[in-house]
């Protein structure tokens, strides 16, 4: 069949949709209103880390896009007192109103005034939205009421307006002003933010990366590129016993315990237990900390051994160490090491575990794939994550395109294939995606901890050196050489290379990245190449405030251009709550642009523009008679 055989054929089941002219010409004119109205705010997030309050508020106040339209809509009409209580009270109701009603404020005047209010703002934020879409994001329960009160005539015509009081007085009345007033609220926030877009990592440090993605599991358009440690706990998910006690070993030292019990009920009793029989000096944390690395570091050996076209042997170290001198000789010099009992290991065999150690990751082996909530949150990673995505002509993506010190697209044999750029993602993202849904594969399974750590890894780009930092004090074998993406992002023409790799426009597009914390403190820039490349990882993690200096950034799009904005401190929800207290932010403008970009700039719009294309050629059809309208 050919195209035009097979175009005929589309137009003719087309026609079962829009079976009348009429309802041709309504489509019509539906989809090119849709072409200009203005494009829906993006809003950009990354390196998460597990802090949730500290996401929760930024998700909540869509780093500052809320507070900026009470300020143009209430300028001159509410205080900076005023407008700071309205935001709180949008970012958290149901905390708010319970707080006000303590106070004994909620009167049927204070709450009317309150809720036509959120209807201003509402039906301003409402505006470059098609009534479809509107309807979508008003909360069940209340829709035909917000829909009717949105769309009412001016409150300068009396009839109106008594019409409007009438349901206002109404709703208090009856008892229902509270959940209206969420409900309000509740579309506020949608309407704030057309997509999210989470630029990798969600987990780490912070105590509650559960929580975090129990949050965005309900937002409305989400998606998501995967971070290192995102793939280290799907790795675990997957049955990698390397990462499986990779993220014990993190866990224990950043005191972060609660995430696995809590969490994910991964029980850490029986590693206390088996740690204090081989350390009974140590305070508990720390002997179950040296236990589950020793662990680690056999397995992990083990694995590289069994896949040499990592060529990565050198990081096998746990065999090299002198255990008469408790020392160890690394690039030919030889270091003291930092430990000097190892109960659990044989001299003479290394790598082999022993029966108490094959027992611990056995047992953890079975918590991770059997946690029914982990296995919940991984598969939403797999649903909405992917490695890089295209999106409105900008290429997200958490780490790196690996490259040579020329600055080309490093050449990588995986599986006897050499491959490069786009090509060497595309391969990476189909084995993570097999690792969790295909057949067993010992090699597959493994390929989950090398994407975690690789030097050639898109989410790693960097040589860890975590042995290093378990057994030595020396700092300079600490240091991790890192990809030379990292040299060169800084160069506007680099960043055009990659654009074109993935298909995008090198004028217009822009790289999105995070993995890496930007040192504000220390004069770095997250706005690399003169803005083709943004680095959105500002040390969302607490553990990193004091070496960036800041909170973390977040990236704003919308309909005028780009946004970065830069975070300070955030104390925590209840002082938000009780002192109007907003996360501090500054907001720095990358492009502003004179004109307004529209839908039909965007993804969206071409996929529009292809249907109107299509409803063209079928009126065509209908006039010339080929094919016989309804009507």
């Amino acid at each position: 069949m050919n195209y035009q055989e097979q175009k005929y054929r589309y137009l003719k089941l087309l026609s079962e949709k829009y079976p009348t002219r009429q309802s041709v010409y309504t489509e019509l004119i539906h989809l090119n209103g849709v072409l200009s109205l203005p494009k829906p705010t993006e809003h950009f997030m990354s390196d998460l880390h597990g802090e949730y309050e500290s996401f929760f508020h930024i998700l909540n106040n869509c780093s500052g896009v809320i507070k900026e339209k009470v300020d143009k809509v209430f300028e001159g009409m509410m205080s900076t007192d005023e407008k700071a209580d309205f935001c709180t009270l949008i970012y958290y109701p149901q905390e708010k109103l319970a707080a006000l009603k303590k106070l004994e404020l909620l009167t049927p005047e204070y709450y009317r005034r309150l809720i036509l209010n959120l209807l201003d703002l509402a039906k301003f934020m409402s505006y470059k939205y098609e009534p479809s879409e509107i309807n979508k994001a008003i909360p069940k329960g209340y829709g035909s009421i917000i829909d009717e009160l949105l769309r009412g005539r001016p409150d300068a015509d009396y009839v109106p307006r008594v019409y409007r009081r009438k349901m206002l007085d109404t709703l208090i009345s009856i008892g229902s002003a509270d959940d209206f007033i969420i409900a309000l609220t509740t579309l506020i926030k949608r309407l704030a933010v057309a997509r999210l877009h989470i630029v990798g990592d969600f987990f780490d440090r912070g105590k509650r990366p559960d929580s975090i993605l129990d949050m965005v599991m309900r937002h409305h358009s989400i998606d998501i590129q995967w971070g290192n440690h995102d793939v280290l706990w799907m790795g675990a998910a997957c049955g990698n016993d390397v990462c499986i006690a990779e993220i014990m070993r993190i866990c224990l030292k950043y005191d972060n315990v609660e995430v696995l019990e809590r969490g994910y009920a991964i029980s850490v009793r029986p590693l206390f237990l088996f740690a204090a029989s081989l350390y009974p000096e140590e305070e508990p944390t720390k002997a179950a900390q040296k236990a589950i690395a020793i662990i680690m570091f056999k397995l992990e050996a083990d694995m590289i051994r069994r896949n040499p076209e990592w060529h990565i042997d050198s990081r096998i170290l746990i065999d090299k160490i002198d255990y008469k001198n408790y020392t160890i000789e690394i690039g030919g010099k030889v270091y003291p090491l930092t430990q000097k009992h190892f109960p659990t290991t044989d001299p003479n065999d290394p790598l082999r575990l022993t029966e108490g150690e094959r027992e611990i990751i056995k047992n953890l082996h079975s918590s991770f794939t059997e946690s029914p909530q982990l296995k919940r949150h991984v598969n939403f990673l797999y649903q909405k994550g992917s490695l890089y995505k295209c999106y409105n002509g900008n290429l997200l993506f958490h780490g790196c395109v690996p490259v040579d010190e020329a600055g080309n697209f490093r050449m990588l044999k995986f599986e006897g294939k050499n491959l490069s750029g786009r090509a060497y993602l595309d391969f990476v993202d189909r084995k993570i995606r097999q690792a969790y849904f295909g057949e067993y594969e010992q090699t597959t399974n493994d390929f989950m901890w090398y994407l975690w750590c690789g030097r050639n890894s898109p989410f790693s780009g960097r040589e860890m050196k975590t042995f290093e930092r378990v057994f030595t004090t020396d700092k300079e074998l600490w240091k991790e050489p890192s990809d030379d993406y990292f040299v060169y992002y800084d160069q506007p023409k680099f960043c055009e290379y990659i654009l074109k790799e993935f298909n995008l426009d090198p004028k217009r597009g822009h790289i999105i990245n995070g993995h890496v914390p930007i040192k504000v403190k220390d004069g770095e820039n997250p706005i690399k190449a003169g803005g083709k490349a943004i680095v959105i990882d500002g040390g969302f993690c607490r553990a990193y405030h004091k070496k960036t200096g800041i909170a973390g950034f977040t990236l704003v799009s919308n309909s005028r251009g780009l946004r970065l904005i830069e975070h300070r401190d955030f104390t925590n929800v209840r002082e938000a709550i009780m002192e109007n207290k907003d996360i501090e932010s500054v907001t720095k403008s990358m492009e502003v642009q004179s004109y307004q970009t529209t839908i039909a700039d965007t993804d969206e719009g071409q996929k529009i523009q292809e249907q109107i294309n299509d409803l063209y050629h079928l009126m065509l059809l209908y006039k010339n008679g080929i094919l016989q309208p309804m009507d």
